[in-house]
């Protein structure tokens, strides 16, 4: 079986959070991510601990996704249901993180804080790891790197067996560029995600980050995002 091309961080399930607010957004996203050549899209609307229950979480975004669902059949990719879940202080022993995870897989995608980190902070990514067993998929790494005084914690988190996801639009923004391309080329950033919340603000993109791996490090990288995708989902 060949590997697909998998978008791993979205927000195009109608009406739940910041992202597609209506289904016809959400169909022409879809319309356009198939366009750029996605044939799975991994739905991570954000869930915050503070502000909802994981039950009342799951069964919106359940209900956003049978909306969604009849009109899959119009577009040759599919949909894996998720969660952007936002780190908060307690998660390495909050009960029911399982339905968070990518369906099917055991993968948690975590939002790191946008302040400092304590010490504490990755003690606990390192106990969801360990004890309970998680994979994680550090969102949108490239907006930490240059928070003030936490080059110390990165650099801490990184050394954890964690998995790096790259918004591809940084990749599009010569101040980031260089940065990133090397991360992908040392083996540091795994996959790609289009962090797509609607048309026009932050669309579905992933060709365009594509385009710039490829023009920087050749086709081989493209193929092993591909292939370290398919084997974080296990297809």
């Amino acid at each position: 079986m060949g590997t697909k091309i998998i978008d791993f961080h979205t927000h195009i399930l109608p009406g739940i959070d910041d992202g597609s607010r209506d289904i016809d957004t959400s169909c022409r996203m879809l319309e356009m991510a198939a366009e750029q050549g996605v044939e799975l899209i991994v739905a991570t609307p954000h869930f915050y601990a503070s502000r909802d229950r994981i039950e009342h979480f799951l069964e919106k975004r359940e209900h956003a996704r049978n909306i969604l669902s009849d009109k899959l059949q119009n577009y040759p990719l599919q949909i894996r249901c998720g969660a952007e879940v936002a780190f908060f202080r307690g998660i390495s022993g909050a009960g029911k993180l399982d339905s968070l995870t990518v369906e099917g897989t055991d993968l948690l995608l975590l939002e790191m804080p946008f302040g400092p980190w304590e010490a504490s902070d990755i003690d606990e990514v390192e106990t969801l790891i360990e004890d309970r067993g998680y994979r994680i998929l550090l969102a949108h790494l490239e907006r930490y790197l240059d928070l003030p005084g936490n080059k110390r914690r990165i650099r801490e988190l990184l050394e954890l067996p964690v998995y790096v996801q790259i918004n591809a639009g940084s990749l599009t923004d010569w101040r980031k560029r260089g940065r990133l391309v090397r991360m992908f080329r040392d083996g540091r950033a795994h996959v790609l995600g289009s962090d797509c919340h609607s048309l026009h603000r932050r669309p579905p993109n992933l060709a365009e980050g594509r385009a710039v791996l490829e023009k920087k490090l050749g086709r081989e990288v493209l193929e092993q995002i591909d292939s370290s995708g398919c084997a974080l989902l296990g297809i």
